[in-house]
């Protein structure tokens, strides 16, 4: 049974006993006839609705009539109590004390309300008979504000925004023209504007203020009703910004904590791993050595340019020297070698191989197929690199390879790259090894990010692990001295010169005089 049965209590004669007493009073209490039909009709009563019936125990044969007539006594009693409770509205009461209209003004003066709302503090007065009506507002004489020119937007319609007159802005964008080219004014570039007085018509342009360029700023101002530009020459700085220091348990950490910017530190990772191994080539001790370009206005601003050298030393031994040179931006050792490294050269740095070349089973298709490349698992985004010279012979998309770049390294071999989440290099272009030709994605049939790699060989997919490259470049012989020039050039600069006050020195206040102080007075 799945309910067992509960023991029902056993009536015995005390349990009879009060209905019969009860019974024997009311019968001798009334009329003899009378008296004995109501103590029978009473007692059959009590028994009716005293029966296990109306009230049986709901946790057995549920379901059955008798269970549903207990439910209906349930909820009819609960109705019944529901009905009979206390009403839970607000009663209405008189205040305490009576209240006029200058009390209530009273109490609206000492409340806060949101302005949001229109709620206001403080009393009201109203206008006396020595308030004088206004004929007209006058309007401020000039206006001076701050425009800033948006992503997108033209140096005429921010002036045009702004409500510099079509005539005004129209001469300002000639004068400035004359300089620098408006369309080369970099967005966000801000602008101190002052408008004059209307004189009937738009506010006429009496002064405008901006940084051209990083060592430029230009004026055009009013002066005898007619716009005149002025130039002002800012002195800008071009020492390069050199930080050396000492390896610690992290490179990027040491680094850091020398002050070099993040970006310079992310290029400086990224150039030693395209000759070294991060991972083993680099010790705690070792003195990391970055230079990049830098330059600072004479009125405080600094910008941060791009890696210029990268060196490490190992023990007084120099491991690394790495300078950028030519219009690619290439990097070469210091004896005018770039990289040169023999063996298999992984297109993505830290990927891991998740599928080998071969026949397998196909993770979206669901049937076994031959796999012509490699899968090497990445993180989104990660930077994809040409594994040598080629020319791009196919960049967009390719069906289930997704967004797909393909490389002619020449000699019949050819490289393919797919499921990238967008490229970047365009048919017909060349590449240099370690150029980065894409970003992993997870395009076409893919099941997740990743760069799936492919190697041909005369037309013919080849094991890509098979395959040992050797990248060599050197730059162009005629330009060997000025690129070792420019190497010992850069390692004179000293750490933190670039870091010097542009500030002209003053004159030493103790400087060396002929002769005595007293001896002038005689």
């Amino acid at each position: 049974m799945l309910f067992k049965p509960r023991e029902l209590p056993q009536f015995g004669t005390a349990g009879t006993a009060a209905p019969a007493a009860a019974a024997a009073l009311a019968e001798a209490a009334l009329p003899q006839g009378l008296g004995r039909r109501l103590a029978a009709n009473g007692k059959a009563l009590f028994d009716h609705f005293n029966s296990p019936a109306w009230a049986p125990d709901l946790a057995e044969d549920i379901g059955s009539a008798e269970w549903f007539r207990g439910l209906a006594t349930m909820l009819g009693l609960t109705l019944l109590a529901l009905s009979l409770g206390p009403d839970s509205s607000a009663i209405a009461a008189s205040p305490t004390m009576p209240l006029d209209s200058n009390a209530r003004e009273e109490f609206r003066s000492q409340m806060i309300q949101p302005l949001a709302l229109g709620g206001d503090t403080g009393r009201r007065m109203g206008a006396t008979m020595a308030a004088i009506p206004a004929a007209g507002v006058p309007e401020r004489t000039s206006l001076k504000f701050t425009a800033t020119l948006g992503q997108g937007d033209s140096f005429e319609r921010m002036l045009a925004r702004a409500g510099v007159s079509i005539e005004d802005a129209a001469a300002v964008s000639r004068l400035v023209g004359g300089v620098v080219a408006t369309d080369q004014i970099k967005p966000g570039t801000q602008f101190d504007i002052a408008l004059g007085s209307r004189d009937g018509g738009p506010r006429q342009l009496d002064h405008l203020a901006f940084r051209a360029r990083f060592d430029l700023d230009l004026t055009v101002s009013r002066a005898g009703g007619q716009l005149q530009l002025q130039s002002h020459a800012i002195t800008v700085d071009t020492t390069p910004l050199r930080i050396r220091g000492t390896v610690g348990t992290s490179l990027y950490l040491s680094a850091r904590a020398a002050g070099a910017p993040i970006e310079a530190i992310q290029e400086y990772l990224s150039v030693l791993d395209q000759h070294m191994s991060l991972d083993s080539g680099i010790e705690a001790g070792d003195t990391f050595d970055i230079i990049v370009s830098y330059r600072r206005a004479s009125s405080g601003e600094t910008q941060v340019g791009e890696l210029l050298f990268a060196g490490l030393e190992q023990g007084g031994r120099l491991k690394a020297q790495l300078l950028r040179w030519g219009k690619d931006g290439q990097f070469f050792e210091a004896s005018g070698m770039g990289q040169r490294r023999t063996g298999l050269i992984m297109p993505v740095v830290g990927g891991r191989i998740t599928s080998n070349f071969g026949a397998r089973r196909h993770p979206v298709l669901g049937y076994t197929r031959m796999h012509s490349g490699v899968d090497f698992g990445a993180g989104y985004g990660a930077p994809i690199y040409a594994v040598g010279d080629a020319r791009v012979i196919f960049s967009g998309w390719n069906g289930g390879h997704g967004n797909y770049v393909k490389l002619d390294h020449g000699g019949g071999y050819a490289t393919a790259y797919a499921h990238m989440s967008r490229t970047a290099v365009g048919v017909g272009g060349g590449v240099r090894a370690g150029q980065v030709i894409g970003y992993v994605g997870s395009t076409g049939l893919s099941t997740g990010p990743h760069l799936h790699y492919e190697l041909y060989r005369n037309g013919t997919a080849v094991n890509p692990m098979s395959v040992r490259f050797t990248v060599s470049n050197q730059v162009d012989p005629g330009e060997l001295a000025a690129y070792k020039a420019r190497m010992a050039q850069l390692k004179t600069v000293k750490p933190g010169a670039a870091m010097q006050s542009l500030a002209p020195r003053q004159a030493s206040v103790g400087q060396a005089s002929n002769g005595r102080e007293i001896d002038k007075l005689s």
